[in-house]
């Protein structure tokens, strides 16, 4: 029974965090407009496959890298610039009409993995959340049952990009105005509201 439990939480946590979209998923959207389905999955196994090792190193060393407070000072400045980056990045490509699913000399599942490695954001995410999870006794995590846990924050993580990229793919084929504006303003103007979201919580608690 705790197994399962910790299944079913990794996954709703992982699942709910996977949705909101970031640039593993606007790759993603490009892999399946220009390629189809099967890349597609394949292109997703490579990004869980680092988020499986992020997940599991930040489960057992949660409070060391949380009391490292100048790790977790440099990578969510470093998160800051990277959504400033991004939007300038998607912007000047939509307008270019640069696919970065075919960028790189890469077969969709190397790109997954290449793309999930440059999300640093995800090791205070994990943290946080390990951390919140094991504090409220939600999960267990002695022995292998925190394979069950990983487990199922990876197959959540799955689950919710490919259900935002079938849902992208859908409205931007049948709503105009998405289909007109959604790489080239929409996604840039999201990255570029979330980097100055962060940039603003970072100055105020650093600074």
């Amino acid at each position: 029974m705790q197994n399962l439990k910790n299944i079913f939480v990794g996954f709703l946590v992982s699942f709910i965090g996977s949705i909101p979209l970031g640039y593993l998923n606007v790759v993603g959207f490009q892999v399946f407009q220009k390629s189809g389905l099967q890349p597609t999955i394949w292109y997703l196994l490579g990004v869980i496959c680092i988020e499986f090792l992020v997940i599991f190193f930040t489960l057992i060393f949660a409070k060391k890298l949380a009391e490292n407070k100048r790790l977790t000072k440099y990578i969510e400045g470093f998160s800051v610039v990277f959504m400033l980056v991004l939007a300038s990045v998607f912007y000047f490509g939509a307008n270019s009409k640069t696919d970065y699913s075919t960028s790189f000399d890469y077969s969709p599942f190397v790109l997954g993995i290449v793309l999930s490695c440059l999300n640093f954001i995800q090791i205070p995410f994990w943290t946080g959340w390990n951390l919140y999870l094991l504090n409220g006794k939600y999960i267990e995590v002695s022995k292998s049952r925190k394979y069950f846990y990983v487990f199922g924050t990876v197959a959540g993580t799955f689950s919710g990009m490919l259900a935002l990229i079938l849902s992208l793919h859908y409205f931007a084929t049948n709503v105009d105005f998405l289909s007109k504006y959604l790489m080239q303003i929409i996604i840039p103007l999201l990255f570029l509201g979330l980097g100055i979201f962060q940039a603003i919580q970072f100055f105020r608690k650093y600074f």
